[in-house]
């Protein structure tokens, strides 16, 4: 199953779900065999260093510094990696009220990170969002 890529059944079946816990983005210069045991639940090689999204309590065990803290919320949709304008209509919907939103697209979902102390908010926004 490859995913959704109408733009108005992706707006109108995206079932967000706000997860547990808040997520810190956190930039490191070690090789991720040697982060493995942060159980990232994502990383990404930048040519500043490895950047890993992880619990904050992990970052914080670890002694890992951050900026922010995010919640994220799951777009439950199976969107596919073609779709063109799902996360730019969010986005923007997010935006018009001031909400930062940090996408990652997996191989099923996406998923937005957004300040915690906004997550709410975004979670209203994203169940009434009106075409």
């Amino acid at each position: 199953m490859s995913g959704e890529t109408n733009l108005w059944v992706l707006l109108k079946s995206t079932q967000p779900v706000l997860r547990d816990g808040e997520y810190v983005f956190c930039t490191v210069n070690q090789k991720l065999d040697e982060l493995v045991e942060l159980n990232p639940i994502a990383f990404f090689q930048e040519d500043e260093g490895m950047t890993l999204i992880l619990l904050r309590e992990q970052a914080d065990q670890a002694a890992l510094s951050y900026n922010s803290t995010f919640r994220m919320i799951t777009l439950s949709v199976h969107s596919s990696l073609e779709a063109v304008g799902f996360i730019a209509a969010i986005a923007t919907k997010l935006s018009e009220h001031q909400i930062s939103t940090n996408p990652v697209s997996a191989y099923y979902h996406d998923h937005l990170f957004v300040p915690a102390t906004q997550a709410e908010k975004a979670m209203e926004l994203l169940n009434n969002y009106v075409l």
